[in-house]
């Protein structure tokens, strides 16, 4: 038995994944909400169409995704729902095996199929929409991906089957997008790509990154700009002399390096040596000694053996980092380390991650030790209980540190900026007190 319509153009959308699927969500939800239907993202209120937006990057993101599918397709058999619809990675990827295999979705579309996926809606695509979007991260802030696509050859990486080749956006197009988020509140941008680095080589034969980051300087109500997503190999090092001359962009880059044994990285295809990222690294902090890097790592790729895994911890502790993250290797179809046999086993892939986050935990718990007594510019993000919490320039969203801040009696609000005293740290967070 079918249910009711309780509202004939009322969707929910449902992100999962990266941030790069919370922006194709959000140009979704503007180009609905330009049709005249009512949007709602992640609410748990009953809506009669869903639309998922799936990941496919590595096993547990492709698990969550088919998890939530079947959720939903539940609710569809049930007369709880009337249409579903699932795009993004997965669906780009699956799309014939997902047909097969749960049939109460009434479409699956690819990462590239907004037209379709609109129109199959009873919506159409609205050009003069370029540039704008309803964002559902908090008001203040807002992720601005500046291309789609990669052209690295990673052997561990399945995201160029998903989203294609590398395709950069004008500059003109992103400084109208920077400017329409900041007249509607957004303080920091987020610039997210699958490779940051590679920006402007298709469009503009060079690496135009620096040019994009001054222009994006001189948008007025942005505040802070933070760098997602950069390549080792090729580095320019004029993104850090950008960097550090101008006062907007946040003394922060996150640099995915996946390993620093040789022959690890040789199979990986990462296009890099140890000593030519060691090297790297030292020239960014002698241009930007304030910086913050923040890296993953993969653990357990075909071959590593105890040796490679010994010289990752080595750099680990040597290097430093102030943010580290670690995955555990996925062997996934379609990819070049297919080929290659899966021989590290899951216990073992999970050990080796537990030792790298252990080393980098008491690595973090110093740097933040030693932020203790410094009074640092922080933006609110939310209040929770009686302590308000937010964020340095040194800490993304969501994967890095949070400063639990206890007012004294002053009235902070979320997504603005208050200048705090830090007062104690632990592993991966601090406290503090606004002093003005």
């Amino acid at each position: 038995m079918r249910t009711k319509t309780l509202h004939p153009k009322k969707v929910k959308i449902i992100t999962l994944g990266c941030s790069k699927n919370t922006v194709d969500s959000e140009v979704l939800k503007s180009q609905l909400e330009a049709n005249q239907f009512e949007v709602e993202h992640e609410t748990k209120g009953r809506t009669p169409v869903v639309v998922i937006n799936t990941c496919g990057f590595i096993d547990l993101a492709k698990e969550e995704s088919i998890n939530t599918i079947l959720e939903y397709a539940g609710e569809k058999r049930e007369g709880r729902l009337e249409k579903l619809y699932v795009t993004g990675c997965l669906s780009q990827r699956y799309k014939d095996d997902l047909e097969k295999e749960i049939p109460e979705v009434d479409a699956y579309f690819g990462t590239m199929e907004l037209p379709s996926l609109l129109k199959t809606m009873g919506a159409t695509y609205k050009d003069e929409l370029l540039g704008e979007r309803s964002i559902v991260t908090p008001a203040h802030y807002a992720y601005l991906k500046i291309s789609e696509g990669c052209n690295r050859t990673c052997s561990f990486c399945a995201i160029p089957l998903m989203r294609g080749a590398h395709v950069s956006r004008p500059i003109e197009s992103l400084i109208k997008e920077a400017e329409h988020l900041a007249n509607r509140g957004v303080k920091e941008l987020i610039l997210i790509a699958q490779e940051l680095t590679y920006y402007g080589l298709d469009l503009y034969q060079r690496r135009a990154l620096p040019e994009l980051l001054e222009k994006l300087c001189e948008v007025k109500g942005i505040e802070w700009i933070r760098l997602h997503y950069a390549y080792p190999h090729k580095f320019p090092l004029e993104v850090i002399e950008v960097m550090n001359a101008e006062p907007k962009i946040c003394s922060y880059l996150d640099m995915p390096l996946q390993h620093y044994s040789d022959p690890v990285l040789q199979r990986m295809r990462r296009q890099i040596t140890a000593a030519e990222t060691s090297e790297l690294i030292k020239k960014i902090r002698e241009i930007h000694p304030e910086i913050k890097l923040r890296t993953t790592f993969l653990v357990g790729f075909p071959g590593e053996t105890q040796e490679d895994h010994k010289a990752l911890c080595k750099f680990v502790k040597e290097a430093k980092f102030d943010r580290v993250g670690v995955f555990e290797y996925s062997h996934e179809e379609g990819t070049r380390g297919y080929a290659l046999e899966d021989d590290v086993p899951a216990e073992v892939k999970k050990q080796r991650a537990e030792e790298i986050m252990a080393i980098q935990q008491s690595i973090s718990l110093a740097h933040n030790e030693a932020m203790i007594g410094r009074t640092i510019k922080v933006l609110i993000d939310r209040k929770e209980g009686g302590q308000y919490v937010g964020r340095s320039e040194y800490d993304s969203p969501e994967v890095d540190n949070e400063i639990w801040i206890d007012s004294n009696d002053k009235k902070l609000t979320p997504g603005t900026f208050a200048m705090v005293l830090i007062t104690g740290a632990s592993d991966y967070d601090l406290t503090g007190i606004p002093i003005r």
